[in-house]
C-alpha cells in the first residue's frame, strides 16, 4: 500500500482533531441525567474508513498516547490514575479501533474482493456503503469501550458489577454517537469532488465548451 500526500494530510488533520477535542473537553458529551460519553474515537474510525487501516492505526496510537499523557498530568480520578499506571489499557484498545473498523467496512462494502482487470468496477451501492460505514463506526466504538473496561476489570481497578452497567449504558451511547458522526462526515467527504482539482460545475462548463 503506497502512502500519498493525501493520506498524510488527512491523517494529520484527524490526529490534530483528536488532540483538540481532548484538550478542550469537546470530545466528551455530558448528558443531563449524569451519563458521559466520549467521541474521541470518531476521528480514528473516520481516518480508517477514508485512508485505510494504517491511518486508523496511527491516529488511534496518538489517541492512546494522548490519553496517557493527559491522565498523568491531571490524575483527577481513579481512571486517570489507571491510564497513567497501566498505559497499555489506554493505548492497545485505541490502536485496534482503526484496523477493526476498516476491516468491518471493507468486508461489508466488498472492498476486500479483488476485481478482475478485465471487469469494469461496479458502481457503489449507496445502501451497502451506508451500512458499511455505520457498522464500522459501531464496532470500532465497541472495541474501544469493551477493551478499556475489560482491562479495568481484569486488573481490579473497577468491580465487574460496576463495569457491566457502564458498558451497556455508555457503550451503547458512544456507539450510537459514533455511528451518527462518522456517517455524516464520511458521506459528506466522499461526495466532495476530488481528483483533477476541479469542481463538478467546472467540469460541466469545460465539457460544454469542447
Amino acid at each position: 500500500m503506497s502512502i500519498t500526500v493525501k493520506n498524510i494530510a488527512v491523517t494529520g488533520v484527524l490526529s490534530a482533531l483528536v488532540i483538540a477535542l481532548g484538550t478542550t473537553g469537546l470530545g466528551f458529551i455530558v448528558f443531563p441525567f449524569g451519563a458521559a460519553i466520549t467521541i474521541l474515537q470518531t476521528p480514528v474510525i473516520i481516518g480508517a474508513i477514508l485512508e485505510g487501516p494504517f491511518a486508523g492505526f496511527f491516529i488511534g496510537l496518538l489517541f492512546g498516547v494522548f490519553s496517557v499523557i493527559q491522565s498523568a498530568l491531571m490524575a483527577a480520578s481513579p481512571i486517570d490514575m489507571a491510564f497513567a499506571t497501566y498505559p497499555f489499557i489506554a493505548i492497545v484498545p485505541r490502536i485496534l479501533i482503526g484496523p477493526v473498523a476498516w476491516l468491518v467496512y471493507a468486508l461489508i462494502s466488498g472492498q476486500l474482493k479483488k476485481p478482475s482487470p478485465a471487469v469494469k468496477p461496479a458502481a457503489v451501492n449507496p445502501a451497502l456503503e451506508s451500512a458499511a460505514i455505520i457498522a464500522a463506526a459501531i464496532i470500532g466504538s465497541i472495541v474501544n469501550t469493551a477493551l478499556v473496561l475489560c482491562g479495568f476489570g481484569i486488573l481490579g481497578i473497577l468491580p465487574w458489577e460496576v463495569i457491566i452497567p457502564v458498558a451497556v449504558a455508555n457503550g451503547g451511547l458512544e456507539a450510537a454517537g459514533s455511528a451518527i458522526l462518522v456517517f455524516l462526515v464520511t458521506t459528506l467527504w466522499k461526495r466532495i469532488p476530488r481528483g483533477s482539482g476541479k469542481s463538478r460545475i467546472s467540469k460541466n462548463i469545460d465539457h460544454d465548451r469542447s
